[in-house]
């Protein structure tokens, strides 16, 4: 067959409905086509294990050797099955290592307050600072679409292990702390865009939902990671040790990323493929064209509502996930005394829940061929029971177990709605140009870690009584428990140690010096003066504290509930994304789509002839 050029309009697959987000299918289904391809493609699938140079549209490609191989990673043939599944598992790996060493710190976060004797405003602007470098590193990486994704992948794994293994657990002061958090955020940033693009590059609109909740397990399964392992180490482990095991763990993916993640040439990825049965014809216009889409103007065709609007009603449903990564050990610390092992131990309940159900999702999603039915039903599901969990934030007795069956069931509810999202959006973003694909997940990026460092600085001044909680709350209750046989003495004369107080130790009129010696005796006495520096603490702390630890809890709700309303926001932005509602309709344009492939084909062979 010999290929021929596609013409202007027609450079990028899509299927004959201008919708391509509704024509979609499981992956195991296209898989089950592909399987038993020709020769040619296995063949052709070989040359692509090492990685080759850019096709040129003629000739063989140059394949690289040596030190060659650790950056050119680029394939000319779309690979076979397998392949392409071992290069999804190494995306998602390196995601979920990589939120393990950004999430770690907020699992030791009183430890860590502790030790940097940092008020808890500071610990806050550490990660509000970290946030907005990596909303700045993630338009970085919308330059994945001329650079490639791979090598950011790959080379900025490294980096993030690195600092965690060595930087951030050495950090002299809380200073440079911050600004090694910083670095680790731009890293960040750049792969939250990166490696979603390589998910939809390996994944055609048919199992595109099914990719996309793996992916999206990279940051629950990471979260899981955390809680897991703190949960079952900080018994004899400290905040330092933690942040060490997520840097080696960052080095065995980094090593198996180097050694295996290869990345689609642009004349491959800038295609929208539906189905793995479009192989033939995308690799046909592979080799066809000189040119790829349009390599200006991606900021302009990406900044529409469908785009934008989508990405920040996403931002704002996922408050309550960004809440539960970074203020849960502090919510559960301050309202119901739970320790840090404790909480981590709470919180796998969530993401546990919360990782089988985008990957249950995403293979549901494109069974049916449909995306919306699943975001609207799980929104609104995820919106009543954390209204149900915003109900329980004050309520002190609720028990452990309460929390974990809420947590489960937000846990589903919000991988019913999110693993279909992804998969929605970037079909979205097909929509306008499928070559601006990292463009498109850049404006994301962008937004939802901006809204992450907003809400963030935003949560001490809805939640007022964490300051307080977090900074003083252990040394008042330790005083407390120090200093409570001075406390019952004082209690049971509290007239003579109110005049007492009013002088200096060394300056008490001896008559009132004798009269406390013979109600409180020389023992009495000498157990309060001992107490003094404990004492001293609840005179300054306690008030503060007793009365944050009355606020809070209703403080906390508040914020819970400004989550459920960033929910309801997410509803009406369904309905601008790309894709069908009913499952039908979307059977009958996949089929429609086939037999346009079907003609193409046809006529490209005849045309060879």
């Amino acid at each position: 067959m010999t290929a021929v050029p596609a013409s202007p309009d027609d450079t990028n697959l899509r299927p004959t409905d201008t919708d391509t987000s509704t024509d979609t299918d499981t992956d195991t289904d296209a898989d089950t086509s592909t399987d038993t391809d020709t020769d040619a493609d296995a063949d052709a699938d070989t040359s692509t294990d090492t990685g080759t140079s850019t096709d040129t549209g003629a000739g063989t490609p140059e394949t690289p050797h040596g030190a060659a191989l650790l950056w050119r990673r680029e394939l000319n043939h779309y690979p076979v099955t397998s392949r392409r599944m071992a290069y999804l598992a190494i995306v998602v790996l390196t995601t979920v290592v990589l939120y393990y060493a950004l999430y770690v710190q907020y699992a030791v976060a009183t430890s860590i307050i502790t030790h940097f004797h940092m008020t808890y405003s500071y610990f806050v602007w550490v990660s509000v600072i970290g946030n907005a470098v990596g909303a700045f590193a993630s338009l970085v990486a919308g330059l994945a679409d001329r650079w490639g994704r791979a090598n950011m992948v790959v080379y900025g794994l490294l980096i993030a292990a690195l600092l965690s293994l060595v930087g951030l657990p050495n950090a002299p002061d809380k200073a440079t702390y911050l600004a090694l958090f910083a670095c680790l955020s731009f890293i960040e940033g750049i792969v939250l865009v990166a490696t979603p693009a390589l998910i939809r590059d390996f994944s055609p609109q048919l199992g595109r939902a099914t990719a996309m909740g793996y992916w999206t397990m990279g940051p629950v399964i990471g979260s899981l990671v955390v809680t897991v392992v703190t949960s079952s180490t900080l018994s004899f482990a400290g905040w330092q040790d933690e942040l060490r095991y997520s840097g080696w763990a960052g080095l065995a993916v980094f090593v198996l990323a180097l050694l295996g993640l290869r990345e689609l040439s642009p004349r491959l990825r800038d295609q929208i493929m539906v189905s793995l049965r479009d192989r033939a014809l995308v690799e046909a216009r592979a080799k066809g064209t000189r040119a790829t889409t349009a390599a200006t103007g991606h900021w302009r065709q990406m900044l529409r509502l469908d785009v934008v609007g989508s990405a920040t009603a996403v931002s704002l449903f996922l408050l309550l996930y960004f809440g539960a990564v970074g203020n849960f050990v502090v919510y559960f610390a301050a309202t119901f005394g739970y320790s840090e092992q404790r909480t981590n131990g709470l919180a796998n309940w969530y993401w546990a829940a919360n990782a089988l159900a985008l990957v249950a999702a995403g293979l549901l999603s494109d069974r049916l061929k449909v995306r919306k039915p699943f975001m609207l039903l799980g929104a609104i599901g995820s919106i009543a029971v954390t209204a149900l969990f915003a109900l329980h934030a004050t309520e002190p007795r609720t028990g452990y177990y309460t929390f974990a069956a809420l947590f489960v069931a937000i846990g589903v509810l919000t991988g019913v709605t999110y693993a279909p999202w992804m998969a929605s959006f970037t079909e979205t973003v097909e929509k306008h140009n499928p070559a601006a694909t990292a463009t498109g997940l850049a404006v994301w990026g962008w937004i939802i870690r901006a809204v992450v460092a907003i809400s963030t600085a935003f949560v001490p001044v809805v939640v007022t009584s964490a300051t307080p909680l977090v900074e003083h709350g252990a040394q008042v209750k330790a005083a407390s428990v120090q200093a409570a046989p001075a406390l019952a003495i004082i209690d049971a004369h509290p007239r003579l140690f109110a005049e007492l107080k009013a002088y200096p130790p060394n300056a008490v009129p001896p008559a009132l010096a004798a009269q406390a010696a013979h109600e409180v005796g020389a023992a009495g006495l000498a157990t309060v003066h001992k107490a003094q520096p404990q004492l001293a603490v609840l005179q300054r702390y306690g008030s503060q504290v007793q009365s944050a630890s009355a606020q809070g809890p209703g403080q906390w709700r508040t914020w819970w509930l400004i989550c459920v309303a960033g929910q309801v926001l997410f509803l009406p932005f369904i309905f601008v994304m790309a894709g069908r509602w009913s499952p039908r309709r979307a059977r009958e344009e996949a089929a429609e789509h086939q037999r346009a492939v079907d003609r193409e084909l046809a006529a490209l062979a005849e045309e060879g002839d």
